[in-house]
């Protein structure tokens, strides 16, 4: 039988866009796939010990990315998608794929269908316009300027015009190569796909109306290839542990106020800079490493402080262990909504952080038995979605034996 081939082509913005489909890729069934992953240089640590090919391709750093996110700018203009177009139209003649899937490669969107290969979009259940959601302010300018109850209602009322601004680059670039346009509303950019696949489950994020072409693929987990540090086996015995990381997308620069947040309580935290290097002295109940297992990390805490973001917050309800999410872009306010609603965990401000605050809310998620009681519940439905078989079962639809 000849085997397939399956291309995922990350937009390496954050670290999430890498790891998805690094998680998703090892699923894959090697005697029927051969299975390449297209993305920026500098990810190369996190390929390793996997079989998966890797092709290099352009992406914007993510220091532009977070600033154009702080901003409340759009990420991509209309120049940058044409030349991941490009890109990605070079890729897809070397590579040769049977079917492209991509993790918010917004350019697929044109690229794909130009070179006439299948195209699956991964995203977030949370950007679905099928989804229904309360927006509320993220840490942008309108939010440092005036007080949040006023800023809320007044983001509300500029969400519209705002997701059509950010539509118009990758309007204009379809329509420069013969495409039709996809509207004004962001929701319909981010899930243009022949098949669009959520990496989440609808217990948290329910939809109405969902068509055919779109499906909940469940959570998609994953951890880093990195040793353990030496620290790992020599906790103190009796405290619970608190895993902090507050990943790649922005909040990294408060690490060391959690941490002091968190220093005169009887626990043991464990922390990961995500590689952004130095935090300063730890306080004596912290450990802090660059990576840490994430999935392994929440196993064993009895909390995990994060940025609110997907991943970190599916490892750790995975584990049946709350979440305390200090938000600062949309993305990471949207998904910390389901975990809310769900009775899961708590969301902080980033931009009105104080240490009082934030260590009085790990106190009662770790207190109160409610909030495990709900992430023991959001697991038990996590068990019931299988990313892996539910990826196998479209491609043997896309491509029958």
């Amino acid at each position: 039988m000849d085997r397939k081939k399956i291309l995922f082509v990350a937009e390496a913005v954050t670290l999430a866009h890498v790891g998805r489909p690094l998680a998703l890729a090892a699923t894959l069934d090697r005697g029927r796939y051969e299975v390449d992953l297209a993305c920026a240089p500098g990810y190369e640590m996190f390929f390793e010990g996997s079989d998966v090919r890797r092709w290099q391709i352009d992406s914007i750093s993510s220091a532009r990315f977070l600033a154009a996110l702080a901003a409340g700018k759009p990420v991509y203009d209309a120049a940058t998608l044409r030349r991941y177009v490009e890109d990605d139209l070079r890729l897809l003649r070397e590579a040769r794929p049977h079917v492209v899937i991509g993790d918010f490669r917004l350019s697929l969107s044109v690229s794909a269908r130009l070179a006439g290969v299948p195209y699956v979009g991964l995203i977030n259940a949370y950007w679905s316009p099928y989804v229904r959601q309360r927006y509320r302010v993220p840490a942008i300018g309108l939010s440092r300027v005036l007080p949040i109850a006023l800023a809320d209602p007044l983001f509300r009322l500029a969400r519209p015009l705002a997701f059509a601004l950010h539509s118009v680059p990758l309007n204009q670039v379809r329509r420069a190569y013969g495409l039709p346009p996809l509207g004004y509303d962001l929701r319909r950019v981010y899930t243009d796909a022949d098949h669009v696949l959520y990496a989440d489950i609808p217990e948290m994020f329910p939809a109405t109306n969902l068509p055919a072409n779109h499906c909940y693929l469940g959570p998609v987990t994953w951890s880093p290839p990195t040793p353990l540090p030496d620290w790992w086996d020599g906790l103190p015995a009796g405290r619970p542990i608190v895993y902090v990381t507050l990943g790649s997308s922005g909040q990294g620069a408060l690490l060391p106020r959690v941490l002091q947040a968190l220093a005169p309580l009887p626990v043991s935290v464990i922390a990961a800079t995500a590689g952004h290097g130095a935090t300063g002295p730890a306080p004596p109940n912290a450990r802090v490493a660059p990576y840490l297992p994430g999935i392994e990390a929440a196993r064993r805490s009895s909390l995990v402080v994060c940025n609110g973001g997907s991943p970190t917050s599916q490892q750790a309800l995975g584990a049946c262990v709350p979440v305390l999410g200090i938000a600062g872009n949309l993305d990471q306010y949207l998904n910390m909504a389901g975990v809310v609603a769900s009775g899961a965990g708590a969301l902080l401000r980033s931009d009105r952080l104080s240490e009082e605050e934030l260590r009085r809310a790990a106190i009662d998620l770790l207190e109160q038995p409610g909030a495990r009681a709900s992430a023991r519940k959001v697991a038990e439905q996590f068990v019931r979605y299988d990313a892996g078989a539910r990826l196998a079962s479209l491609l043997l639809k896309l491509l029958p034996l």
